[in-house]
């Protein structure tokens, strides 16, 4: 891929690559952490940095497939932040793709142009049809009476 082509992807996307490095951090730091809390416990089942990492990116991806779990207090805690982490980083992702879809919606409707109200001269022409109208139906409600 070339550089200018991955600089035209980023430009585009640039609200979603903060959440990208939040993901990122969020899962580094808590598995780190799960790891520091964890490992030297007894009956603890993330024993090594690559369970913790394996952990905490299943955590914030809100799968939790239960192979791994914190079983301390504190490692408890990081899975708590870990886990409304990744529930508010998805909620965020669908937030700026929905505003984005909206945005685009909303300038094609823009490109399309303006509902324009009706002019003076417009709005003259139909009031006099409406009484040519009211004279014809008199007219023919008269003919009817008399016939």
């Amino acid at each position: 891929m070339r550089i200018d082509r991955l600089y035209t992807i980023l430009k585009i996307n640039m609200d979603i690559v903060p959440l990208a490095i939040l993901v990122a951090l969020i899962t580094i730091f808590g598995g780190i952490g799960v790891y520091l809390a964890e490992h030297g416990h007894p009956g603890a089942n993330i024993t090594n940095l690559g369970d913790a990492l394996w952990w905490a990116v299943v955590t914030i991806a809100t799968v939790g497939y239960g192979d791994y779990y914190p079983v301390t207090a504190v490692g408890r805690v990081i899975a708590v932040f870990v886990m409304l982490g990744g529930i508010g980083i998805f909620v965020l992702l669908v937030g700026t793709l929905s505003q984005r879809r909206l945005q685009r919606a909303q300038s094609r409707l823009k490109s399309k142009g303006e509902p324009r109200l009706l002019g003076d001269e417009t709005k003259t022409a139909i009031k006099n049809k409406i009484q040519e109208i009211e004279k014809l139906t008199e007219e023919v409600n008269r003919l009817l009476a008399v016939g």
